[in-house]
């Protein structure tokens, strides 16, 4: 992965990040999420890896479909 890729990748998850927060204790519905990469022309694929690597790392975590704000989201402050 490039310099530019972890730059591109830390921003998207940042901008994740700050949807989540906004959808307050509903959570943010992934179908939404996918809806707005999908636009900025991620995958399906891309956006499961992103979402799981966020799940894994503890930024976010998910309850059905919906995501909130993880124990370690300080990580993308």
């Amino acid at each position: 992965m490039t310099v530019e890729q972890v730059h591109a990748l830390r921003r998207i998850g940042k901008a994740i990040l700050e949807s989540v927060k906004a959808a307050g204790e509903i959570g943010a519905p992934g179908g939404v999420i996918y809806a707005a990469l999908m636009h900025a022309g991620c995958t399906l694929g891309q956006y499961e890896q992103i979402m799981a690597g966020m799940g894994r790392a503890g930024v976010l975590t998910k309850d059905g479909e919906c995501y909130h704000v993880g124990p370690r989201s300080a990580l993308l402050a």
